[in-house]
């Protein structure tokens, strides 16, 4: 098995469900995986549980709070820039609707929409997931 010198960066992302839609959050510009599609979140900081990092998180980029629920599951992805081990968990809006700070547009979609957008290679698992959940 191969090994790699590459730094693991350890990340959460909520998945909100609203009405039979996932919420997606397009990256804004000047940042690694520039118009890619994600789960809103972020790297887990020393100290922080991934529910922590979630909440603050969530209130940096989107200026809103979010109460964080089950786990969904786990995916690994190696970029050029590192590994990226993504935790997504079940998040609820319990604050304001999301305002955009670091992303340019979010998208609620369906069952049959999850694809129509370009997701940031770690987070296709997760989709490929809830696709089965939705439907």
């Amino acid at each position: 098995m191969a090994t790699t010198d590459k730094k693991l960066i350890h990340v959460v992302g909520a998945v909100f469900e609203r009405d039979g839609k996932i919420m997606a959050a397009q990256r804004g510009p000047g940042r690694a995986l520039e118009n890619y599609w994600e789960f809103p979140g972020g790297k887990i900081e020393p100290g922080e549980t991934p529910e922590q990092t979630l909440v603050r998180e969530l209130r940096e980029e989107l200026l809103t709070d979010a109460e964080v629920g089950e786990f969904v599951g786990r995916s690994e992805f190696e970029y050029d820039f590192g590994i990226v081990r993504l935790d997504a968990y079940f998040a609820k809006i319990i604050g304001k609707e999301p305002t955009l700070t670091e992303h340019k547009q979010i998208r609620w979609l369906g069952a049959d929409e999850l694809f129509s957008v370009e997701w940031a290679p770690a987070d296709i698992p997760i989709i490929e997931k809830l696709a089965t959940f939705l439907s």
